[in-house]
């Protein structure tokens, strides 16, 4: 770990709770000089933590902020774990290091300067509030044998949600997943060396755990996190398990196809049997989803005939008739 995280990190601690901490206090408890304390937390803010700052009284953490246990999460994954406090983007750590890793290998950071959704799109990734993470996954049977991947990941991340207790979860294909119908967490899957032969995967996903009153603003689109929940997973324990349930499911994936997913994903699918219009610029189709196929695709019936539908430019939503 940085130098300057292990002081940012013993900061935080120090904010972690219900009572406000003077800059004085801290300074004294870690051991710098106060103008080093308002430089630290001045670049914990951006990096997109909320503290609240009240003169007179000190600072405090607006709500918690669950961080990753470092050393937990190298103990317990049976595969090589890189975790970082800071990291432009983890999908682009494994695809720049793709030729040395090993299939279930993962990136887990607490924040990213620079992380991707589909299409291009900015996945806001404030420091601590989310769980951000990519897992390299070698397919010997070649990219073909990668269709429908996002769908199967997708019932990873619920799966293992529900184990947490978390209900009301849902599925928009191809690569999200909703909770009371916000988007909760995404996927991004991206080819790296890829031949007939032999492909190799980084699937990165992201879990809204607990969104900062600064981040929500510049979302977008109607979102959800966990932090509304009872007791909230812990972050560490919750990587773990799906790290656990992602090999599980990909080996399955790769022996038996999306065949044994179909099920789960008609459970959680938010469209099917519901009018929809699908989205490939310039041209969109209007019909009724009639959920998947074997290859991953989205059917689609309209006047009575059912079509299916692959593409990296495809989108869904509710229809608006």
């Amino acid at each position: 770990m940085n130098g300057h995280w292990v002081k940012k990190k013993q900061i935080l601690a120090l904010l972690d709770h219900s009572d406000y901490v003077s800059g004085e206090q801290i300074a004294q408890k870690v051991g710098l000089s106060r103008t080093a304390v308002n430089n630290h937390i001045s670049q914990l803010l951006d990096y997109g933590v909320d503290i609240y700052s009240v003169k007179g009284k000190g600072y405090k953490l607006s709500n918690p902020l669950p961080l990753f246990d470092e050393a937990k999460l190298l103990a317990a994954i049976d595969n090589r774990c890189f975790y970082f406090d800071d990291i432009n983007s983890t999908n682009a750590f494994m695809l720049q290091h793709a030729d040395e890793l090993k299939t279930g290998d993962i990136c887990i950071a607490e924040y990213q300067s620079a992380g991707r959704g589909r299409r291009g799109r900015n996945w806001v990734s404030p420091y601590g509030h989310h769980v951000y993470a990519s897992i390299f996954w070698r397919l010997n049977q070649g990219m073909n044998a990668a269709m429908g991947l996002s769908l199967i990941v997708g019932c990873s991340i619920v799966k293992t949600l529900e184990k947490y207790g978390v209900e009301n979860l849902g599925l928009k294909w191809p690569n999200d997943i909703y909770k009371d119908n916000k988007k909760l967490a995404g996927i991004l899957i991206e080819l790296s060396g890829h031949s007939l032969d032999e492909c190799n995967l980084v699937i990165g996903f992201g879990i809204n755990m607990s969104m900062s009153n600064k981040h929500a603003e510049a979302i977008d689109q109607p979102w959800s996190d966990l932090s509304a929940l009872a007791e909230m997973p812990n972050k560490t324990d919750l990587m773990i398990d799906l790290h656990q349930q992602l090999k599980s499911d990909l080996r399955l994936f790769e022996l038996q196809g999306l065949t044994p997913f179909i099920p789960q994903w008609e459970k959680h699918d938010l469209f099917i049997h519901k009018e929809v219009d699908l989205i490939m610029a310039p041209h969109t189709l209007s019909g009724i989803c009639r959920g998947i196929d074997q290859q991953g695709a989205i059917l689609l019936e309209i006047n009575g005939n059912i079509t299916s539908h692959i593409g990296g430019e495809i989108s869904l939503r509710a229809s608006a008739k």
